[in-house]
């Protein structure tokens, strides 16, 4: 080999090497942030200080919209709903950061005007400034275009779509179809249309809406989980305290990680492996970071 071809294959192989080295770095290890105590605002800026805070997410001027399940006309104690402490903790935040709108909305399963009362959501955001808590507009959704194996389009809300940023809050328990009700779950508060008609092909469905409906940030509520006869519950002997709240960027390793606490594992649950394979995110546990504060 002449000196010049030797010099051009060693400077070929150095930048294939140099772009490798680049590439390995740029995949960032999927992180689930683990906090837990009895004050619940607390464990909650604690799981998001350990993912770098909000200000990681928001920026100043920024419209953020946090989608907690608010779906049941059921108290706090049922653990049909996201606790309303770590909403308000998260709203806090938001405005924190800089945020100029934060909105809160659900598509509710039971009477909306019940729902947002007896989940505790209204009184608990009393008082903020640049915060809504309203009422879904059915004129507000937009036809998406999906392109997946089993949506090719769904009608999504509008306010959802346009905001700068979303945040993901599910609580996290049981659900007699899909087995858990978690981050990727929660997302069908933000689908207008005929939702029941998915339930036949739930998985792949749910992976195909949370595949154009990105959650920039996701926080289960695991303060109090709901252990059977989700989703909509009722009975206080199905509700398990924990004091846990799990944050993460990642739907998929942040629905991983609170699978293994109703003794399951992320390949228990056909969205989980949906999403997964779909390339949303990290399932796998040993690939997963696992920050406990």
């Amino acid at each position: 080999m002449d000196r010049r071809l030797f010099l051009k294959t060693v400077g070929f192989w150095s930048l294939f090497m140099e772009m490798a080295v680049r590439n390995l770095f740029a995949r960032e290890q999927a992180t689930v942030a683990v906090a837990e105590g009895n004050d619940h605002a607390k464990v909650t800026r604690k799981a998001l200080a350990a993912l770098g805070g909000m200000g990681r997410f928001v920026k100043s001027g920024n419209v953020v919209v946090i989608k907690p399940n608010m779906g049941w006309d059921r108290t706090p104690a049922q653990a049909a709903n996201t606790n309303p402490v770590v909403v308000r903790a998260l709203v806090e935040e938001a405005l924190a950061a800089g945020a100029k709108k934060v909105k809160i909305f659900d598509r509710t399963c039971n009477d909306e005007r019940r729902c947002y009362v007896q989940s505790g959501m209204r009184d608990a955001l009393k008082g903020l400034k640049n915060v809504e808590l309203k009422f879904i507009e059915n004129e507000r959704f937009q036809n998406v275009a999906i392109n997946g194996p089993v949506l090719r389009e769904w009608e999504l809300y509008g306010e959802a779509l346009s905001a700068d940023v979303f945040i993901n809050v599910p609580v996290a328990k049981h659900h007699g179809l899909s087995k858990l009700s978690l981050g990727l779950k929660n997302t069908m508060g933000v689908m207008g249309g005929n939702r029941g008609s998915i339930h036949k092909n739930l998985d792949v469905a749910l992976a195909d809406i949370n595949g154009a409906m990105k959650s920039h940030l996701i926080v289960i509520d695991a303060t109090r989980i709901l252990t059977a006869h989700g989703p909509q519950g009722g009975d206080l002997a199905d509700v398990r305290v924990l004091n846990k709240v799990i944050a993460s960027t990642d739907i998929v390793a942040a629905d991983a990680f609170a699978t293994t606490l109703f003794g399951m594992k992320p390949a228990d649950i056909p969205v989980t492996v949906a999403a997964y394979r779909r390339g949303l995110g990290e399932m796998n546990l040993n690939r997963i970071k696992v920050v406990r504060v």
